[in-house]
């Protein structure tokens, strides 16, 4: 006798871009009381948590949503709409974990781990990687087991409701300063949340400080040992997938300015100089988006390695110097309208400003862009 054996049904493939737009109305209602008071954006970014966005980036095959780093890009960039804040929270969350995501295609058994407890603890990454980069900060000393580690870590995003700080410290070790990447957990004797978040935008974000005061962490905690001020192999893979993602929401924030631009511009009687605003704006938000564009391209189609992350760290700079120019436009197509907080047009601006802070900032990026054109080494 034969047995039919039918496979199983595929698993159903996640609109991500919808559940944002249906969950965004309930973010967008909390976005200006976050803003007006300095307050965190915990409820928005547990609300996302249930509904299964802080485990999108994860594989399908371990229990994650299975988003691709496109779908990513594009659910942060909507989202962004609602709340800039928000979405710049959760970026720094998706992105630690897309990383990881990205690498477990290739070498599984180096991530797979982590990848499998964001599902099954819930866990919230948080990123210093902005007040970090290659020199790294904090310093480790070596001590039984593993490390002390001590010092102030800047732009937290979303610590107060972390649970696993991915960060670095520095060794001083007989060969040179060496940058250690390790994971430190939020509630680790020694970790304290300074209450320092007080800025021009992105307020929601609880981007604070951490204070370290010897926190160990275990040898098993580090997880790369890397030259301090030196271009690493996982320092072109964090370019090329982290990115994308955090630039998007600036994307986002670029799109929400020119759709309030044009419904204001449009409740008033027309006039020449306000189409030609709302066209320059347009063109300022065509070359964002053509960047971003290419950003993702390269995210999809290159391997990391110094051409890859110029080409990625260029479309940062033309995505953040489009996205700020496209919100200046949109408050001045407004008029006094946008001047008004109860529009939103303020608060964008102030949030699209900090897309000039992430790395690599334009003069560091225009020297690496040089310095690979010249074909000199990048790490002179």
């Amino acid at each position: 006798m034969t047995i039919d054996v039918k496979a199983p049904p595929a698993a159903k493939a996640i609109d991500w871009v919808r559940r944002t737009h249906d969950l965004g109305p309930k973010i967008a209602a909390r976005a200006a009381q976050a803003d007006e008071t300095d307050a965190f954006v915990a409820e928005n970014l547990a609300l996302l948590k249930a509904e299964g966005f802080h485990t999108a980036a994860v594989p399908a095959e371990l229990g994650g949503g299975g988003a691709s780093h496109a779908e990513l890009a594009a659910m942060l960039r909507t989202l962004s709409t609602y709340c800039g804040s928000t979405a710049l929270a959760l970026a720094m969350h998706t992105h630690a974990v897309a990383l990881p995501a990205w690498r477990w295609r290739r070498t599984p058994e180096a991530v797979e781990g982590l990848l499998k407890r964001v599902v099954a603890e819930g866990l919230t990454l948080v990123s210093s990687g902005g007040s970090d980069w290659l020199d790294g900060s904090c310093r480790a000393t070596p001590v039984e087991g593993g490390f002390r580690v001590s010092g102030r870590k800047v732009f937290a995003s979303g610590c107060q409701s972390g649970d696993l700080l991915v960060t670095m410290a520095v060794l001083d070790a007989p060969e040179g300063p060496t940058v250690l990447h390790l994971a430190i957990p939020m509630r680790a004797e020694g970790v304290k949340v300074l209450d320092t978040w007080r800025t021009l935008g992105m307020r929601g974000t609880g981007s604070h400080d951490l204070e370290l005061t010897e926190v160990f962490v275990p040898d098993a905690a580090v997880t790369v040992r890397r030259p301090q001020g030196k271009w690493h192999p996982l320092m072109h893979m964090v370019s090329l997938i982290a990115f994308p993602l955090i630039m998007s929401v600036y994307m986002g924030l670029a799109e929400a300015a020119a759709e309030k631009a044009v419904d204001l511009a449009t409740a008033r009687k027309p006039s020449p100089d306000t189409e030609l605003l709302i066209g320059e704006m347009e063109t300022h938000l065509t070359a964002a988006r053509l960047a971003l564009g290419d950003m993702l391209a390269c995210a999809a189609g290159d391997e990391p390695g110094p051409a890859a992350t110029s080409r990625i760290m260029t479309g940062r700079t033309l995505v953040a110097r489009a996205a700020i120019a496209t919100v200046e436009k949109a408050m001045e197509a407004a008029g006094g309208a946008g001047f008004y907080r109860k529009t939103g047009l303020e608060r964008i601006w102030r949030d699209v400003q900090a897309a000039r802070y992430h790395p690599l900032q334009e003069k560091p990026q225009a020297r690496l862009a040089g310095r690979l054109a010249l074909g000199l080494p990048i790490d002179g």
